[in-house]
């Protein structure tokens, strides 16, 4: 079998240090955050390019306190897109605010530049870009447009660890960019967790109460706050390994630039890395008009395949109420309906690749019949 991600071979190949740094949590006891999550947050600020990083409990909450650092709240509205993983819009719905959406590019699956203007309003207080399936979103026209309307932007870099827009790092070009490190993502905790990057001390100083009930000493509540800490396991465990994910992240380009010469015949449109960008392909992610039939032939064989994301948040049930209909996102909608992720990770070997793209090929023209 050939899985979607393969964590047990990753922790194999790094198992004598993930040991010791687990070793060393346990014995030190500091178990919410410590020592190993601020060493980490000082790290991964550095890899990131940002003085200032805040790890939390998970992506999701990294973007309800970004968006609340921002000052987001009731009344409010944050422009977003419908293509992408519900915690995008989630996280704006938390803070009381209303998510207004614009449709994504058809080639980079990334917020649509062109219609943002549209959808600003009085009551517009920030944009929310998602650097989707490892790709940035063209950020200077979104800078642009934010500035000349004096817009927040928050940046959803919960899929792009490591990904560069015109070779800076994504999640420092808004006020706050929002990382999560869910297991399967390129850099993935043992668990939940996630951090919130910002060039801003005030945003940092907010996030970093918000995160523990409001306080900045123990006891002392400053404002209404959460629980959203960093377990102390986590931090350790994701300083071990932030230093392999450049590693990491070259392995998965050179396998998506292997798939791409694989697939040139094979009928399937492929992810196309965009001028601006360096791509970290979290999912490999082709389209096809025989979703269904692909992915049953493939599974049939032995490959995991995935598909991020079959509905749109404007068509879920539970966002019903903000009044979007079927249509309304036309690309967005067309993506839903053909996206389907291939296997990608680090430890895939040339041979597991080669066979993907053959049971690909073979079931793409069975389809064609």
């Amino acid at each position: 079998m050939i899985p979607m991600v393969d964590l047990k071979a990753q922790y194999h190949s790094i198992k004598q240090e993930i040991d010791s740094a687990i070793a060393g949590v346990l014995e030190s006891s500091q178990f919410v955050l410590g020592r190993e999550v601020a060493a980490f947050e000082a790290e991964f600020a550095a890899y990131c390019g940002a003085p200032h990083a805040i790890g939390v409990n998970s992506g999701t909450s990294a973007l309800h306190l970004a968006l609340l650092a921002a000052g987001l709240g009731p009344g409010d509205e944050v422009i977003t897109v419908p293509f992408t993983f519900v915690a995008s819009v989630a996280a704006i719905v938390y803070t009381g605010a209303r998510p207004v959406f614009v449709d994504i590019d058809a080639q980079s699956y990334t917020m649509a530049v062109a219609q943002i203007e549209a959808a600003i309003s009085p009551r517009t207080k920030a944009i929310l870009p998602v650097h989707l399936y490892g790709q940035p979103a063209d950020m200077d026209p979104i800078l642009e447009i934010a500035k000349r309307h004096r817009l927040a932007v928050i940046e959803d870099a919960a899929q792009a660890h490591g990904a560069l827009y015109k070779g800076r790092p994504v999640g420092t070009f808004g006020e706050l960019g929002c990382f999560s490190f869910y297991p399967g993502k390129n850099l993935g905790a043992y668990g939940e967790a996630g951090a919130v990057v910002t060039r801003n001390p005030e945003h940092a100083r907010m996030v970093r109460m918000l995160r523990d009930w409001g306080s900045e000493k123990k006891y002392e509540h400053l404002v209404k706050g959460y629980n959203y800490r960093m377990e102390g396991m986590q931090g350790a465990i994701l300083r071990v390994k932030l230093r392999h994910l450049d590693r990491w992240t070259e392995a998965r380009r050179e396998h998506a630039a292997q798939y791409a010469r694989l697939l040139e015949t094979a009928g399937v449109r492929t992810p196309q890395q965009m001028a601006y960008a360096r791509h970290v392909y979290t999912t490999y992610t082709i389209r096809t008009e025989h979703r269904g039939m692909l992915r049953e032939q493939l599974e049939s064989t032995g490959i995991q395949t995935a598909i991020h994301y079959p509905i749109p948040v404007h068509m879920q049930p539970a966002y019903a109420d903000l009044g979007y209909r079927h249509g309304d996102f036309p690309v967005s909608e067309q993506a839903a309906r053909e996206v389907l992720s291939l296997p990608l990770f680090p430890e895939m070997t040339s041979a597991q690749l080669r066979s993907v793209a053959e049971a690909l090929t073979l079931a793409t023209a069975r389809a064609q019949v």
